[in-house]
């Protein structure tokens, strides 16, 4: 990928922007919605907004009685139960979801987890990494039919500025040799910005085009791993939990770009690009900081995007064959 590609579209739209500017005018009737995770925290408030659009939102929720209490008044939605770590659970759920619809427009891979402590899966897969990446990797492959079907389908990844922590570690992915929360979370996050590439350009003959963002610092569950103290050193929090970081945005403002990337026809041709406030980000400069914003080199890597690609299919077993 070129800086060309990486270049900002010049979005009247700042960090500020609303998911409610960013809807406004958008009618989504007859639309088919996947929000994974759509019940909680910024998947929540896109769910929400979805089906204020008139879309129908399917849910995939690892609680799924959770899911269906939190969503209970909100128009249109259908939860289904599904265990990202999980690759049986993903492909029960995605068999669930093509016995209901006959094609999906967006899939939004929003659920995820922050910083926990080390945990595997039956394959012995970090579980960041399986949940982040491999199980919106799986998800994807099985409704890919659902995708295609219909010309114009969007995916919508939500990695995070987290993805500057690392890259891939191809020397040992599932941290066998000691274990780094925030090193792993990186990870998984850069994962899903080199599957958009991937995505993007295997999906153009089908009409699906991938997408991936950082939809800004906000204080959501996704924190519930960390512990009070860690997020007061941090500087996010007072001592009761309060927030106290002024660059953290509302969940309206953190969703917007999520919802940008899924109805905004100016990214129309563009896929594989990272966005973030709503527009396409720059590359990171060299050194670059998380803080600094941007996407750094290696998440754009075509040899890295080839190579994810290959790995996911011999874990997983699914999708074709990248080269």
């Amino acid at each position: 990928m070129t800086s060309v590609e990486q270049a900002p579209l010049e979005m009247p739209y700042t960090a500020a922007t609303t998911s409610e500017e960013v809807m406004e005018g958008v009618d989504l009737t007859g639309t088919v919605t996947v929000v994974t995770g759509g019940y909680s925290g910024l998947a929540l408030h896109t769910t929400t907004a979805l089906s204020r659009a008139d879309a129908h939102v399917i849910v995939p929720a690892r609680r799924a009685d959770s899911a269906r209490a939190a969503l209970d008044g909100i128009t249109g939605v259908q939860v289904v139960q599904i265990d990202l770590a999980d690759q049986n659970s993903i492909r029960a759920a995605a068999a669930t979801i093509a016995d209901s619809v006959d094609h999906v427009d967006l899939l939004f891979a929003t659920a995820g987890i922050m910083a926990t402590p080390l945990e595997r899966t039956a394959q012995g897969w970090e579980s960041q990494f399986a949940v982040n990446y491999l199980g919106h990797f799986a998800l994807t492959m099985h409704l890919w039919p659902l995708l295609a079907a219909e010309d114009g389908a969007r995916v919508v990844l939500y990695s995070s500025a987290g993805h500057h922590h690392s890259p891939i570690r191809w020397s040992d992915i599932d941290f066998t040799d000691g274990y780094d929360k925030w090193q792993a979370y990186g990870q998984s996050k850069t994962a899903l910005i080199l599957f958009g590439k991937g995505l993007a350009a295997l999906g153009a003959a089908d009409g699906i085009e991938a997408f991936s963002l950082h939809p800004g610092a906000i204080l959501t569950p996704l924190q519930r791993h960390l512990p009070l103290k860690e997020q007061i050193d941090l500087g996010w929090v007072d001592e009761d939990g309060n927030g106290i970081d002024t660059t953290f945005k509302s969940v309206s403002q953190g969703a917007a770009t999520g919802l940008w990337v899924a109805t905004s026809p100016d990214l129309t041709g563009r896929g594989g690009v990272y966005c973030e406030d709503c527009d396409v980000a720059p590359l990171a400069q060299p050194g670059g900081s998380m803080g600094a914003g941007g996407v750094q080199h290696y998440a754009v890597d075509p040899e890295e995007t080839a190579a994810l690609w290959e790995e996911s299919r011999r874990r997983t077993g699914l999708g074709p064959n990248f080269r």
